[in-house]
Parts: structure tokens; C-alpha cells; sequence
């Protein structure tokens, strides 16, 4: 039996170590959303603002274009911001922008959207997303006015399937919990505390700074793989007899998270409702998307367990709580570091 344990505990020290130094893996919140923001002003006059993300002090090989050739020049003004490189153009006497194409050379080999929003002199505001698979968008901008449902409620949704911080809390939640009625308070929970926090924020009724909240996130993942290390005789936490409320303590802070997400494109001035509603939306499907691939990966993997010929309920008990936690911290360091 002490053999078992033993091994069981080398197998997750080496599970642990893979995950930590696979590349890839360990970084949060890498694939952001890029954004082209085209302003028009009058007749042939309008701006344009390229925003693009940043990997540490790199960027991927990325360029808008305008099929008129007006922005293939060098920029009037080029900054840098925490995570972003922002590109303007101005331009005078330019061609109409209905019935252009915008094009991003490089989208391609990543795996970077690029959401489009242009503003014309009338007031309208028009919508999209540029995925890699089709890296170019022509401009109708006498389509009906209003705010392109798939835009922000597809953002919403690949937002929180790329957030492997917020993925990591919620699987925490649910092997804490397990797949019972208690997993839907704490889940609704979660939710309804995200909510309060991302419109508060998205809305601009609180602001904090984001580096801050972004450490505090890995600190609450933290604190959720400590709840799930097994520990003989220890009486019954906070958390275990109300992981609800935990939920919805640390729900607060994931919203302020979401809302940072969310501000690095912006919301389209007159929609912010809609779109943030539509955000929101999909962050809870992709939750529920996620809850669910994740439920189902747990049962095949207790069926196969029990198929081993060697008793593996220290491993299964015991790596779930080194993972997280091994990711958890990283991130944690990582943003202090950052703070």
C-alpha cells in the first residue's frame, strides 16, 4: 500500500512538471482580440486606429489594410500601451469608405479575431469580427443599422474558452463541489456575481486597476486548490459548507477580469447594452460548454480508473489540486512580477 502511494504521488509530481514547462500552456489570457476602429469624419475624411496585442515586448506579424492602399503608409502616430501597440492613421481626402476591404495580412497563422468597428460621419456604428479563416471584410455600410449579434456574443464566448484562469476556477468549483445541486448554486453563483461586476465596470461605475485584479484572480484559484488538497482530520471549511459563497466572493473579482478583457476593444457607442449583454451571454455559454466537456471527462476517467490494476485514489484525490495549484501559482508570481 505504501508502494502505491508513493507512486502515486511520483505520478502526479511528473504530471504536474509536464503541464508547468509544456510550452504553451502556462501563459492566461494570450489570445486576445485585436481591433481596427475606423472614424469618418466628413467626405474622404476619417481616422483610422489599429490596435494590436502584445505577447510580453513582442508582436505577431500583423497589418490592416485598406483596399484603396490609403493606410499602406507609415502611421501619423504610433504608442505603446500596457499589452497593446496602437497604430493611427488620419486621413484627408480619401476615398469613400462604403464598399471597401478591409484586410489583415498575418491573421492567417494566428489565432487572433480581429473586431472591426467603423463609425461613419452619420452616427451609424457597424460591427464584426475578422477570424483567420477568412482574414478580409467589405464594408456595406448601408446594410440596417444596429449591432452584429455574433460580434460581441462570439467574443463573449471565445473570451472565457481562452481564459485558462477562469477555466481553472471553475473546474476547482466543480471537483470541490462534485456534479450534484450544490455545483448549481455555486455555478449560479458565479455568475450572478460576474455579471454585477463586469457591467459595473464595463459601464464605468468602478474601475480598478487591472494588474491588480488579475493577480487577485490567480490568488482566488489559489485558494481553491488548496480547499481541494485531502487532508485527514481537518474539520469542514467555509468552503465546503457553503462553496456558494466563495463563489460569489471570487465571482466579483472574475467580473472585474471579464470587464478588463472587455475595455482593450471597447463597447460601440450607442449599443453598450446590447453588446454587453451579448458578451455576457457568451461567457456563460462557453462556461456551460466547458462544465459540460469537463463532466463528461471526468466519468471516462473514473471508468477508466477503475479499470487499472493498481489502486490510483491517492493520484486522483491529489494531482487535480497540483495542477491547479502548480498553474495557479505561476500565474500568481507571474503577476506580481507585472503589479
Amino acid at each position: 500500500m505504501q508502494r502505491r502511494r508513493f507512486a502515486g504521488r511520483l505520478v502526479a509530481f511528473f504530471a504536474l512538471l509536464v503541464a508547468l514547462t509544456a510550452p504553451g500552456l502556462a501563459p492566461a489570457h494570450e489570445v486576445r482580440p485585436a481591433l481596427i476602429q475606423i472614424m469618418e469624419a466628413g467626405p474622404g475624411r476619417y481616422d483610422v486606429v489599429w490596435k494590436q496585442p502584445m505577447v510580453g515586448d513582442m508582436t505577431i506579424h500583423m497589418v490592416p489594410h485598406l483596399s484603396s492602399g490609403i493606410i499602406d503608409r507609415a502611421p501619423t502616430s504610433e504608442t505603446v500601451s500596457p499589452g497593446f501597440v496602437i497604430r493611427t492613421w488620419h486621413v484627408s481626402g480619401g476615398p469613400p469608405l462604403d464598399g471597401q476591404t478591409v484586410s489583415v495580412e498575418g491573421l492567417q497563422q494566428t489565432v487572433t479575431d480581429v473586431l472591426l468597428r467603423v463609425t461613419t460621419a452619420g452616427g451609424r456604428t457597424v460591427n464584426d469580427v475578422i477570424r483567420p479563416a477568412e482574414p478580409s471584410r467589405k464594408l456595406a455600410l448601408a446594410a440596417p443599422k444596429g449591432v452584429t449579434v455574433p460580434a460581441y456574443l462570439r467574443l463573449g464566448i471565445e473570451h472565457i474558452l481562452t481564459g485558462a484562469d477562469h477555466l481553472m476556477f471553475v473546474l476547482g468549483l466543480l471537483l470541490l463541489v462534485g456534479p450534484n445541486w450544490r455545483l448549481v448554486k455555486a455555478v449560479s453563483a458565479f455568475t450572478v456575481a460576474h455579471s454585477i461586476t463586469l457591467a459595473l465596470a464595463a459601464l464605468g461605475f468602478v474601475h480598478f486597476p487591472s494588474a491588480i485584479i488579475e493577480a487577485l484572480v490567480a490568488l482566488s484559484i489559489v485558494f481553491v486548490a488548496c480547499e481541494l488538497v485531502p487532508v485527514p482530520g481537518r474539520p469542514e471549511t467555509l468552503t465546503h459548507r457553503h462553496p456558494w459563497l466563495i463563489a460569489f466572493t471570487f465571482g466579483l473579482l472574475h467580473g472585474l477580469a471579464f470587464a478588463g478583457a472587455l475595455a482593450q476593444v471597447g463597447l460601440p457607442a450607442g449599443a453598450e447594452p446590447e453588446a454587453l449583454l451579448l458578451f455576457n451571454v457568451g461567457v456563460e455559454i462557453g462556461q456551460l460548454i466547458f462544465i459540460g466537456v469537463a463532466l463528461a471527462a471526468i466519468a471516462a476517467l473514473r471508468a477508466a480508473r477503475r479499470r487499472l490494476p493498481v489502486d490510483s485514489a491517492v493520484f486522483a484525490r491529489v494531482a487535480p489540486a497540483y495542477l491547479i495549484g502548480g498553474f495557479a501559482a505561476f500565474w500568481l508570481i507571474e503577476r506580481i512580477f507585472a503589479v
